[in-house]
């Protein structure tokens, strides 16, 4: 059985920055692609960022290009999202997934089969 596991989240102001981390195990990293998402209190869960297999295609939310990146080490068979610039609306539990049914590729919305647990990040002064 595959598991995620997110860390680095925690409290820092406006316009700090942080690196969230999502250590993969059971799955071969490179060959999956790999999401990064978040839910703050009372909103759906919405898309932040993907990177597909063999990084062939990365996206990005509206609301964090430009200032987040997501980036992958194989051979750690883990997961990054730096974030940088933060906002108080970035404010909200972060989450990584894989998804199995879409040949490597990136899925649509949530569609995703393996998630973690998730990180807090909390922006504010």
């Amino acid at each position: 059985q595959g598991q995620l596991v997110e860390s680095g989240g925690g409290l820092v102001q406006p316009g700090g920055s942080l690196r969230l981390s999502c250590v993969v195990s059971g799955f071969t990293l490179d060959r999956h692609a790999v999401g990064w998402f978040r839910q703050a209190p009372g909103r759906e869960r919405e898309a932040v960022s993907c990177r597909s297999e063999r990084n062939i295609e990365t996206v990005y939310a509206d609301s964090v290009e430009g200032r987040f990146t997501i980036s992958r080490d194989n051979a750690k068979n883990t997961v990054y999202l730096q974030m940088n610039s933060l906002k108080p609306e970035d404010t909200a539990v972060y989450y990584c997934g894989i998804p199995l049914r879409y040949g490597g590729n990136c899925a649509p919305g949530g569609d995703y089969d393996y998630w973690g647990q998730g990180t807090q990040v909390t922006v504010s002064s």
